[in-house]
């Protein structure tokens, strides 16, 4: 079974750059694979400035401000190619891109989304949150079973292509949650979103040692 090749942290980046980045990526590896080459296998990590992000088939109406108001606000908006609805990325949330030839891996989509949600609920675990997944919504939450205290912790949205992935999952580590209030999270009304600072309502681990983890997990699940 294949193992990731490379772990690239880009810091903090615009959402275009970065989407540019994995793209150039992506087709290289589609261009591998059809080429019966050997796939690289690339993780990338991020932060981005405050954006909001639909997914090809979100519903723009999760969008709860006009453009210009976004604009003010110093928000950028993009229409992108990933699964999923509406979210926001900004600094304090820990973004990861997985560039990944998933018949490397030998599994499927589904296997896929399972193992980037074992990432996140493997490393919550270290800090004495409990997470889980909520059947029919993909991603990481909390309280499932509570109505709405249910909350978000983790948004997951995948394109993939000749089962090659990116796009990724974005965690809430210590970002400004108001922002999520500009939209409708991943097309939920009656849903919160929370962040493990918000969680653990003490002193934030550092985004540094979080990378670490999540790279640790991801060895993992995925190899290194």
């Amino acid at each position: 079974m294949q193992k990731i090749d490379r772990i690239i942290d880009l810091g903090t980046i615009p959402y275009k750059e970065a989407w540019e980045y994995q793209q150039k990526l992506f087709t290289k590896a589609i261009e591998q694979k059809m080429g019966k080459e050997k796939t690289s296998q690339t993780l990338i990590l991020c932060e981005h400035p405050h954006v909001i992000t639909l997914g090809k088939h979100g519903n723009p109406n999760n969008l709860l401000l006009p453009m210009e108001s976004l604009r003010k606000r110093g928000v950028e908006f993009f229409y992108t190619d990933r699964g999923g609805d509406i979210t926001y990325h900004g600094p304090g949330q820990l973004v990861v891109y997985p560039i990944f030839d998933l018949n490397a891996f030998e599994i499927g989509l589904k296997s896929y989304i399972f193992k980037l949600e074992e990432v996140v609920i493997r490393l919550l675990n270290d800090y004495g949150i409990k997470a889980e997944r909520m059947p029919g919504a993909t991603g990481v939450w909390l309280e499932t079973d509570a109505g709405k205290k249910a909350r978000k912790i983790c948004a997951i949205g995948v394109r993939s292509s000749h089962f090659v992935t990116m796009h990724g999952l974005a965690l809430n580590v210590n970002a400004d949650l108001s922002y999520f209030s500009l939209i409708n999270p991943c097309g939920f009304i009656e849903k919160g979103v929370t962040s493990i600072q918000k969680e653990l309502n003490s002193d934030c681990p550092k985004m540094d040692e979080i990378k670490k983890r999540t790279v640790y997990y991801f060895s993992e699940m995925f190899g290194t």
